[in-house]
Formats: structure tokens, C-alpha cells, sequence
């Protein structure tokens, strides 16, 4: 048996590559930017993945393949998100005069 791996060899140093540093020295920097996220990069599918870490009834999480992209699907996401906690306002509903006209209904084709 021969190689470096065998018993009774010295140890050696062995180059670790870092593959796609940038791309998750990137999604490091998004994490630390977007503090209610958690993003990560994918080297298997390349594409940028956050989580968002508030409460919620479901998982929100993103993902892209740009930081750029992955960005403006995380401002939506949050916008979603201030949109459904936003009590209704009250502009949209018709006024009181406006209901009970339309509470009353016609008798034989008249109104009441």
C-alpha cells in the first residue's frame, strides 16, 4: 500500500479550496446587512438563499441567483409583511349613510 494516507506517514498540509468565495463572502455580508435574515449561498444550485428569523405561521424564505435579486425579493417579502400586520383603513369601506341606503331593499320593484 503506498500514498500519504498510509499508516505510519507523516502528516502533510493539504490546499483547501474555498470554492465560490466571493459569492459567500457575499451572502455573509447580506446577513450581517439584513439583520432580520439569515443568508446563505448554495454551492450546489449557485443561488442565493434567506431565511427571514421573525415569527411567522410559515417558513418565508427566497432564493436567486443574484445578491441584487435575492435583495429585492426579501424588501418584498418584508413589505408583504408590514401589509397584512396594517390594520384595514377605513377609506376603502363605504361610509355610514352609503350602508344603509344599501341595507334597505326594494318591496315590488320600489324602494322601501
Amino acid at each position: 500500500m503506498t500514498g500519504r494516507h498510509r499508516e505510519g506517514q507523516p502528516y502533510s498540509l493539504v490546499y483547501r479550496r474555498v470554492w465560490d468565495g466571493p459569492a459567500r463572502a457575499e451572502a455573509e455580508r447580506l446577513s450581517q446587512v439584513w439583520s432580520e435574515w439569515t443568508v446563505f449561498y448554495s454551492l450546489s444550485k449557485r443561488s442565493f438563499y434567506a431565511v427571514a428569523s421573525w415569527d411567522s405561521p410559515q417558513l418565508v424564505m427566497v432564493e436567486e441567483t443574484t445578491t441584487e435579486a435575492v435583495e429585492e425579493r426579501m424588501r418584498e417579502a418584508e413589505m408583504n409583511r408590514l401589509l397584512q400586520a396594517a390594520p384595514p383603513q377605513r377609506g376603502g369601506e363605504e361610509s355610514p349613510s352609503a350602508e344603509g341606503t344599501a341595507g334597505k331593499r326594494r318591496r315590488g320593484g320600489r324602494a322601501a
